[in-house]
């Protein structure tokens, strides 16, 4: 096949790209020229499309003889990605960006592209696996080896994208491998970090980056009452589940520490309570995708595994699609609450290995009633 293989500049995707070239397809490397300030350089661990991230997928596609490419995608991740951060914040969510990304860049953006130039499928290193059922329908499953399973972020790609896409490191069964597998390829990456973060917020300081953009506006701090126990400058500094911080002016009844519990922009308002009351017995969102054929019968509840971080374990849960006033919505309940969930974030939906479909969470509903 003609394959496009996204070269990120790290490990994964040049080890991904020269396996795609010994499985005998015509490979093309190009890198993702995401950011809107050219001059952007990597620390450490830090940030990533950066120059020397480029550089490094270059020399990387040089050794593996492939052509290569940089794209300009800055415009479409500034609209789909950085853009949207900033409008989930203001509205009290808490998105996942590199959530985004994949949605909106990766298996959209650019796999659009890709086809549209004649390409097969895009390439990339995300450790997770393809499978094919008997009838041809193609299915997103975990990784061979959980520890790097990254299939939790790959949740948003619909059924027309997997058949567009490939994963040559799912069956690895650790990074390290990988790693050994560069050195011996003569990759100068083979012992470069996995970026983390925000790749637009390099020095990782979120709540200045938002302050900047989204403005510092003074409120009030109440509990589950309703009751004001202290003042905030500014509600998108805080997260669901936060503890340090808060400077609460009046003690809880009982002493104990006190949680963010909820992010309300309309009102400026930021909501306390016990740690107990994190606890969500449901949840449910209505911005939801079927990974490959949807759930038989979706409206009848069924039993899966439900995922809320990237690296959080999977909670078994039941699950269904209920109809509301404001049109269908996916309704998730676990069999042991979850803890400390925000709306924004991402729920992917598991049966088994494979990865059936996700949604953004709207909704949440705490196990603990208000005044318990």
């Amino acid at each position: 096949m003609k394959i496009l293989a996204a070269m990120s500049g790290g490990v994964d995707s040049a080890v991904a790209a020269a396996r795609a070239v010994d499985a005998g397809h015509e490979v093309v490397g190009v890198h993702l020229a995401l950011s809107r300030m050219p001059g952007t350089l990597r620390t450490g661990s830090r940030g990533c499309c950066t120059i020397e991230d480029s550089t490094d997928a270059q020399r990387a596609a040089n050794i593996i003889g492939i052509p290569y490419y940089v794209w300009d995608f800055s415009e479409r991740f500034k609209l789909d990605v950085v853009d949207d951060f900033i409008a989930e914040y203001s509205a009290g969510r808490t998105p996942n960006p590199c959530m985004r990304c994949n949605e909106k860049i990766k298996f959209a953006a650019l796999l659009e592209k890709a086809i549209d130039l004649g390409f097969d499928a895009v390439c990339t290193g995300h450790y997770a696996t393809i499978v094919t059922d008997d009838q041809g329908n193609r299915e997103l499953h975990r990784a061979s080896a959980w520890a790097k399973d990254q299939s939790y972020v790959l949740g948003v790609l619909t059924a027309e994208q997997l058949a567009h896409s490939m994963f040559p490191l799912g069956e690895t069964p650790s990074k390290a491998l990988v790693r050994a597998e560069a050195a011996e390829r003569g990759f100068s990456v083979a012992s470069k970090p996995d970026s983390h973060d925000i790749c637009f917020i390099p020095d990782g300081d979120t709540k200045g980056w938002l302050g900047e953009r989204v403005g510092i506006a003074d409120g009030a701090i109440i509990d589950r009452e309703g009751n004001t126990v202290g003042a905030h400058e500014g509600a998108h500094a805080y997260t669901v589940g936060q503890r340090r911080g808060l400077n609460l002016g009046v003690p809880a009844p009982d002493g104990r520490p006190r949680f963010v519990l909820e992010v309300r922009p309309k009102t400026n308002e930021v909501v306390v309570g016990p740690k107990e009351a994190l606890a969500i017995a449901e949840i449910a969102g209505s911005r939801y995708t079927w990974a490959g054929l949807p759930q038989q019968h979706p409206e009848e509840s069924f039993d899966c595994e439900v995922q809320i971080r990237a690296h959080a374990d999977p909670v078994p849960a039941v699950a269904r699609i209920q109809s509301t006033e404001n049109g269908d919505e996916f309704v998730v309940t676990p069999a042991i609450p979850l803890n400390g969930v925000a709306p924004g974030q991402t729920a992917v939906i598991y049966v088994g290995t494979r990865v059936l479909g996700q949604f953004t969470i709207d909704r949440t509903v705490s196990a603990v009633p208000v005044g318990v």
